[in-house]
Parts: C-alpha cells; structure tokens; sequence
C-alpha cells in the first residue's frame, strides 16, 4: 500500500517546479523525476522556465518544490541539493521528507492558518489596528473588540505584516470585503475575502502560510 501512494504522490516521469526562493524576483526552474530510492528524489538538471537556461546548483541549495500527481492534485515539500549522479545523464539528487510529509496545495480553498500578525486597516479616512486570527491567500480572519465596529459588506484597506522564518518581514497591501461577523470560542470573529491583491503579495501570503504549516507541523 505504501509503495502504491508513493507512486500515485511523487514518481518517475513526474515533472517537478522548483523555487529557489519566494522573494519579488523569485526564479522558477521545471525538471523532471528521473529516479527515486530512499530518502532521494534524482531530478534531470533544471532548466530556467523563461530562458530555458540549464540551472547548476551548489550542494546545500535551499529549494522549494511543487508537483501534481496523476489525479492533478498540487504538493509543496521542501528540500535541499545533496548530490550529483551521472547514470547515462547529469542529475541533481535532492531530499525527499516523503509522501507523510507533503503539503496539499489546495488550489480553490486556500489553507487557512492560524497567526497572531497584526494588521492595520483603513477605513473611511482612520487607521486602526488589529490581530489576526487567521489567514489564507484568499482572504483574513480579524478578532475585534465588538460587533459595531464593521458591517457586512465594507471595504477596508489593509497592511498585512508578515514575519518570515529568515526574519524577513513584509508588508503586504490589499483590499478586503467584511463576508461575515461572528463568534468563536468567546471572540467577535470578522471574515474577510480578498477584493484587491497583486500577484506578487499574494505569493508572499502563500509563502507565509506555508512555513506556519511546516512549523505547526514540527511542532506536532
């Protein structure tokens, strides 16, 4: 059965995208699965997707790779470079945390997760800050103080501030709709969506809750 995921998940011939980082002028490179054993995944040396220019990675690379199995399902993992073999053609071997440890990209529901960040909105001309509860790339969960202070339906301009493993932090600008006001666990829970975001702050968003996921998940 194991062998069966691991073959549905991550296998020969499956085409990999990798990211060295996740910054403004991030590369992207696309390489192919061209052999597996334990613990290493052996990928043909990356080509650079605009230019389709060979990449040569040093041993140690940090690298961020995103795949999709045969059910077209999207997966992220992290790895690093930690080798290279030559059996008929050049190839790069990179970790492999295995299929248990995968993060399902969910393409029309972003992953939601849990952050204590803060966030300044405008509204109507005044600035105000607050804490999120949660966010996704779709969107943001605020606590606030009361009931009164949006309706459903309002507009807020927000500045997202996001601390980074690396200590990086950004800020990110958007617009957002009030979906709904509610209550969880004895606090006044305001949901917003998304009305107004670049791509590349988006990114950062993605970025964002992917490692809170990896730390939640070392954490366990």
């Amino acid at each position: 059965m194991d062998g069966w995921w691991l073959i549905m998940l991550l296998s020969i011939g499956t085409i990999v995208v990798l990211d060295k980082d996740f910054t403004k002028n991030s590369e992207k490179f696309k390489s192919k699965v061209v052999d597996m054993n334990d613990g290493l995944v052996m990928i043909d040396y990356p080509t650079h997707i605009e230019t389709g220019k060979t990449a040569f990675f040093m041993d140690g690379t940090q690298l961020h790779v995103t795949f999709s199995d045969s059910k077209k399902v999207s997966y992220a993992f992290r790895t690093e470079v930690s080798g290279r073999l030559n059996k008929g053609i050049p190839m790069l071997k990179l970790s492999y945390p295995g299929d248990d440890q995968l993060l399902k990209i969910q393409r029309r529901e972003f992953v939601r997760v849990e952050s204590a960040i803060d966030i300044a909105i405008e509204k109507d001309g005044r600035f105000s800050q607050y804490v999120a509860a949660d966010l996704s790339a779709g969107g943001v969960a605020l606590t606030l103080p009361n009931q009164d202070v949006f309706k459903k339906g309002d507009i807020l301009s927000l500045t997202i501030v996001l601390p980074f493993m690396n200590r990086e932090i950004k800020y990110v600008k958007a617009d957002a709709r009030v979906i709904r006001i509610w209550e969880k666990d004895g606090r006044i829970i305001a949901s917003l969506e998304f009305e107004k975001i670049n791509q590349v702050d988006r990114q950062y968003v993605i970025r964002f809750c992917f490692e809170r996921q990896l730390q939640m998940r070392d954490f366990n």
